[in-house]
């Protein structure tokens, strides 16, 4: 990189950084409460990408006259870790915008974007409802075109990502055809607005009609993935992940871990009859259906006493309400990337956040009513709805990267219309929420079969680094990434995860890095402090620096404590 005639400081830089971050991303924007670009989408068009990559370059040239941005020279917390951290996403970007496996390859990225750009702003009450029907009015005029662009941008595609894109284009066809334009006559706008709202919906229903018959029978199916290469799967561990480990290396640790993980599986689970049956009898404990949405909040309220009282962390005052999913996005979310905990906007401030779950009605037929309950059993709503998302895990951490010194920190795991804002934010996420199930474990707080299921969650988390980096290095395809997953990590919905992980590289493995990152650094620190050691100081230490590698956050607070400077 060639430096700028003219040195900044980081925080200039940085604001230059968010202003072209936000206005290229309009969508994770609204996600992220920026409501600058409510009313816009991004360009993604040959030219548009083109010229994104070329700013993308001229603003790494910015981050670099700012400070140190190599990561093995990153010290001081948290400018030059922000300005690291920026200049590893931009360098990330740029493969991604030139490359074949995201914009140029994937539809299902072009549908989610374009349905998820409405529905950011239709199931949230960001502002008066005016303004976001406006906002949404606007980007559904806008669909016809970005739609148009995927056609000129897409070269080819794998047959599952293509299948993938036609479910969405469903789901945009109830969506746009029938949900939202029952809404916008009933939310409450001037009836100008809602009739305007209603055409544009029906031009947008109409766009994705076409895009569907194109991806159908005119975009080509490639025979193989979009290669990543392995210089591309070596920058994804290095600067997205701050992982120093090479991709060969890793893989034989989780091979081995992955090992480790299914014998205690098969000896957890021996006293009960093995795996299946646990499955079964965990399927067969759920709440009636009178109880389903209490079940939530009790089993949240249990947890997060428990937690309290083993002084695990400082928990911060974030209630969460368990409600059905909304009814003009109900009929459509099984076909969408559609979250039940969908991070709340870093900077929107809502007093409860609204954790969506699958309805179970009474007028539901009894054999539909039972499926969904066997689906959120007793452990699915413990484990998963409270500890892992809405509780101890995501909702807890968010709360503090919002309000932490890290700018990246703050907004690198908000969850974005396919994927999280940043990819160096996922091994923080989801790696504390998968260590926040061990320490309710470990506390006590899970059932003997939970803890069973709990064994096969680290079974499951392995099996995806194992393919993830398989995968992405040449040494599976698709068919044997998802024999793996139902062989391997015993998962019943194998081929969707093969699709999700042949999708976005270096995703996967951000699971098993962040929890044994946790894990590791917390040994360290209490052989350091001794019986001085507090779980909750290590926690709530941890939990500031936001949303970036754990990695890096394991390097800051070691150098720390060893007195260099640090975080």
């Amino acid at each position: 990189m060639g430096r700028p005639a003219a040195r900044m400081t980081p925080g200039p830089a940085l604001d230059r950084f968010f202003e072209a971050y936000y206005r290229r991303r309009p969508v994770t924007a609204t996600f992220t409460g920026v409501h600058t670009y409510d009313h816009n989408l991004p360009d993604w068009s040959p030219t548009g990408l083109g010229e994104a990559a070329d700013e993308m370059r001229a603003m790494r040239d910015v981050l670099d006259a700012a400070g140190l941005v190599g990561d093995d020279l990153a010290r001081r917390f948290p400018d030059e870790i922000d300005l690291a951290l920026a200049d590893g996403f931009l360098e990330i970007q740029i493969e991604e915008h030139e490359g074949g496996h995201f914009y140029r390859g994937n539809p299902a990225l072009w549908t989610g974007e374009a349905i998820f750009s409405v529905v950011s702003l239709v199931t949230r009450d960001f502002a008066p409802i005016a303004d976001r029907l406006a906002a949404a009015t606007s980007r559904l005029g806008a669909i016809p075109r970005f739609l148009a662009d995927a056609r000129e941008t897409i070269v080819e595609a794998p047959a599952p990502w293509k299948t993938k894109a036609l479910r969405e284009c469903e789901a945009a066809e109830i969506l746009f055809g029938r949900s939202l334009p029952a809404w916008f006559a009933t939310c409450g706008a001037p009836s100008e607005a809602a009739a305007a709202a209603t055409s544009a919906a029906a031009l947008a229903r109409d766009a994705f009609g076409s895009l569907a018959a194109w991806i159908a029978g005119q975009l080509p199916t490639s025979n193989r993935l979009p290669s990543v290469r392995r210089p591309t799967l070596d920058l994804l561990l290095r600067r997205g992940h701050f992982c120093e480990t090479p991709a060969p290396a890793l893989l034989v640790e989780a091979r081995e871990a992955l090992a480790a993980a299914t014998g205690a599986l098969h000896t957890l689970a021996a006293p009960f009859g093995g795996w299946p049956a646990v499955q079964a009898r965990l399927a067969g404990s759920h709440p009636t259906p009178d109880r389903y949405l209490d079940r939530f909040a009790e089993r949240w309220s249990a947890a997060r006493d428990a937690a309290v009282s083993s002084d695990l962390v400082s928990w911060p005052e974030a209630p969460i309400r368990y409600v059905p999913i909304p009814g003009h996005t109900r009929e459509a979310a099984p076909l969408l990337y559609y979250l039940f905990y969908r991070s709340p906007a870093a900077f929107d401030h809502f007093p409860t956040h609204d954790y969506v779950v699958t309805p179970v009605d009474a007028a539901m037929p009894e054999d539909e009513q039972e499926r969904r309950l066997r689906a959120a059993n007793d452990s699915v709503i413990t484990l998963n709805h409270v500890i892992h998302h809405g509780g101890l895990g995501h909702h807890v951490q968010n709360w503090n990267a919002y309000r932490g010194l890290s700018r990246i920190g703050q907004v690198a795991a908000i969850d974005g219309a396919s994927r999280i804002a940043m990819f160096c934010g996922g091994s923080l996420a989801e790696g504390w929420a998968c260590y926040a199930c061990d320490l309710m474990e470990e506390i006590g707080f899970l059932s003997p079969l939970e803890r069973v299921s709990q064994q096969h969650t680290r079974v499951r988390l392995l099996a995806r680094a194992v393919v993830d980096l398989s995968l992405h290095s040449g040494e599976m395809n698709l068919e044997s990434a998802e024999a793996f997953y139902r062989e391997q990590g015993l998962m019943p919905a194998a081929a969707g995860e093969a699709v999700k992980t042949s999708m976005f590289p270096g995703a996967a493995v951000m699971y098993w890095l962040g929890v044994r990152g946790v894990h590791d650094l917390r040994r360290a620190c209490a052989v350091r402090e001794g019986q001085a050691f507090s779980l909750r100081r290590f926690h709530d230490r941890f939990l500031s620096h936001g949303a970036i590698p754990v990695p890096l956050i394991s390097r800051l607070m070691q150098a720390s404590a060893a007195g260099a400077t640090g975080a």
